[in-house]
């Protein structure tokens, strides 16, 4: 099943964002995954989004998730997004109608 990964970020450091962000790219490749949304003029309608950037990465299944997440690629990279951003990131599956 399907499962996305979504950050919400708030700059608190670009310069150490702007590193971490580099990097990216570079980790991200060597998983089954897509970039669906990396936003940082987003648009709200409705509500209040105090945040800078919205995130959404698509992977086939949680177990590709979590190998991505632990990985140590990633975590050789995620100080910078530490150092850089206040950051919530949930993990969340696809929608599946019920038949």
């Amino acid at each position: 099943m399907t499962v996305y990964l979504v950050a919400q970020l708030k700059f608190t450091n670009v310069e150490a964002y702007r590193r971490y962000q580099a990097n990216f790219p570079a980790v991200f490749r060597e998983f089954d995954a897509k970039a669906i949304v990396a936003d940082e003029e987003v648009k709200v309608l409705e509500g209040d989004w105090p945040r800078d950037k919205l995130v959404i990465l698509s992977f086939p299944d949680e177990a590709e998730a979590q190998r991505f997440w632990a990985s140590p690629e990633y975590l050789g990279i995620v100080q910078d997004r530490f150092d850089g951003a206040e950051t919530t990131v949930v993990l969340a599956k696809g929608f599946v109608p019920k038949t």
